[in-house]
């Protein structure tokens, strides 16, 4: 494979572990004309180096689906009042699909070990540095900052809150970024890196205070309970349990974050502020969507319909309700179907066997798509694609484990 054929094992697996990082670091970039970030630059060198060995990889129907969707959805850009909104996500969807097949191409050379290997040492160092981010912050303004939405550091202060973004803008963005992490973790606990990963992760995720997320969470805690066999079950519940002891301690104890206050406090804001405004939002693309059924009312539109009608530059926070507004029921037909076909490859008893993480990585997403607006988003892009070349990998060995037992079968 040209150049790739001289890089060794190890040079590979660092630049894997490099790719994932980088792709956490969103929030760096340079205005281009787009947002130029780390994980493009590594993907445009990569490909500058592997060109004449470029190939696209075998394509599953969840994928097929997910493009056919994303060219509907910028068909309907033709028929919107805002055409601008739309030739801007239009070219954000080309810039994704074909960073997508890149990382696919990288991803080729790479075993799943590697995969996951790289996975856990990125997730560690991503929850460390923004841990670190957040404590700085405090340390410089306290508890209390004078002005709302304030950022130091790694800490947002949000209607008083204390909110954990570490290397990131959002602190409900965090928990989508961190979701990849958090599923490998939950179901890798067996040696001290990975408990102390998974411990970070669920430390970062409470210090995010973001109903939704810790939620989510949450359930794939439980949904792994259900999956796993007992003797890990009882294994996994005894580690979590020591954790939480031991974060609750270093929380109250040493960063002095009274954890139980605020997130009552957080959660009884819930009947007092409509979820921060989302359910008038979601009434909103409702409209939107009764006046446009069909095709809707035209790729990334809402945004622009919202800020003429109501003065206000805010997304749904709800990724089905805006497809439905935005490209109507056809769009979102061939989305739920993209879905669909994800969860029928996820749920077949190999893949929830050996990577149960794919699985509930997935479900935290689906989760966190119904408060958040990421109908391009270049982590579940990431996730997509290791799921991609997760399962191909996994089924060429089934399959040639299949014809091992045939022909040993034939020859007896």
């Amino acid at each position: 494979m040209g150049f790739l054929s001289t890089v060794t094992q190890k040079q590979r697996h660092t630049s894997l572990f490099i790719l994932i990082f980088f792709f956490m670091l969103s929030n760096y970039n340079v205005y281009v004309g787009f947002y130029l970030k780390p994980y493009m630059v590594f993907l445009s060198l990569f490909l500058l180096f592997h060109l004449s060995t470029f190939s696209f990889q075998k394509m599953y129907s969840f994928e097929i689906m997910l493009v056919l969707f994303y060219l509907f959805y910028s068909f309907t850009g033709a028929f919107s009042a805002y055409p601008l909104a739309s030739i801007r996500i239009m070219a954000g969807i080309a810039l994704l699909i074909g960073f997508f097949f890149i990382v696919k191409f990288f991803l080729k050379s790479c075993s799943n070990f590697a995969i996951q290997e790289a996975i856990g040492k990125a997730g560690l160092l991503f929850n460390t540095i923004s841990l670190l981010l957040y404590a700085i912050g405090l340390k410089k303004i306290g508890f209390q900052a004078v002005e709302e939405m304030t950022v130091s550091y790694g800490v947002l202060f949000d209607r008083s809150y204390p909110r954990l973004v570490g290397l990131l803008q959002d602190p409900n963005l965090y928990v989508f970024y961190n979701s990849l992490f958090f599923a490998y973790f939950l179901t890798n606990m067996t040696n001290w890196r990975n408990k102390i990963g998974f411990a970070l992760c669920m430390f970062t995720t409470v210090l995010t205070f973001s109903r939704g997320g810790i939620l989510a969470m949450l359930i794939i805690i439980l949904a792994y309970m259900v999956i796993c066999n007992s003797s890990t079950r009882w294994r996994t519940m005894t580690t979590m349990g020591l954790i939480f002891i031991a974060a609750g301690y270093i929380a109250v104890f040493i960063m002095k974050i009274n954890i139980s206050g605020l997130l009552t406090g957080r959660i009884t804001d819930f009947s007092n502020d409509g979820g921060s405004g989302r359910f008038e939002l979601w009434g909103r693309a409702w409209e939107y969507f009764l006046a446009h059924p069909i095709i809707g009312i035209g790729a990334d539109n809402f945004i622009e319909y919202n800020k003429v009608f109501y003065g206000e530059s805010l997304y749904t926070h709800n990724t089905l309700l805006q497809i439905l507004s935005e490209s109507g029921l056809v769009g979102l037909c061939l989305y739920l179907l993209f879905l669909l076909f994800v969860l029928f490859h996820l749920t077949k008893r190999h893949v929830i066997k050996e990577h149960p993480y794919l699985l509930l990585c997935f479900l935290a997403f689906l989760m966190q798509i119904m408060s958040l607006s990421l109908i391009i988003h270049e982590v579940f892009i990431l996730y997509l694609a290791i799921l991609s070349v997760t399962l191909q990998r996994t089924e060429n060995v089934h399959l040639k484990e299949k014809h091992m037992v045939a022909d040993v079968q034939l020859t007896t």
